[in-house]
């Protein structure tokens, strides 16, 4: 059983805490939270812009702050869910030896947008394009839970 969920994107102030306030507020009962694999932004909230944008949904993120993934990770979650690729690859290149944790990419969980990844909002600008994407994602992994 699926009981605590990570969401993990590069910088951990845009996808992943966007992901995080998004499947929260699905109440699911499951824990979940957000990191991300570079440290730039440790201890900072979510990106404004992306702030504005979840709110405009009815999602406040402000009380997020960003964390770095850490190895340690793999035993305190039982699913690993990637913004993208890249980051599926560094969450791999972390895992401990022996460690058996899923991790997967978050769009696995909205193939009917045709996405492989969440498309990062702070260089493309498209917040509300992301916050779809992450939507329809936490619909899907929601109703398998």
């Amino acid at each position: 059983m699926t009981s605590r969920i990570l969401f993990v994107c590069l910088g951990n102030i845009c996808r992943s805490p966007a992901a995080e306030g998004v499947f929260r507020a699905l109440d699911t009962g499951v824990e979940v939270d957000s990191a991300g694999t570079a440290g730039w932004h440790v201890g900072t909230p979510p990106y404004g812009p992306m702030q504005a944008a979840a709110l405009a949904r009815g999602y406040d993120l402000s009380m997020l702050r960003a964390r770095q993934f850490g190895s340690s990770d793999f035993t305190r979650f039982d699913l690993i869910l990637a913004m993208d690729g890249s980051n599926l690859a560094e969450i791999e290149a972390r895992r401990p030896e022996g460690n058996m944790t899923r991790v997967q990419l978050f769009t696995d969980y909205a193939p009917e947008t045709g996405m492989d990844h969440v498309p990062d909002p702070y260089y493309t600008r498209d917040f509300d394009g992301a916050l779809d994407l992450i939507e329809a994602a936490a619909r899907g992994l929601a109703a398998r839970l």
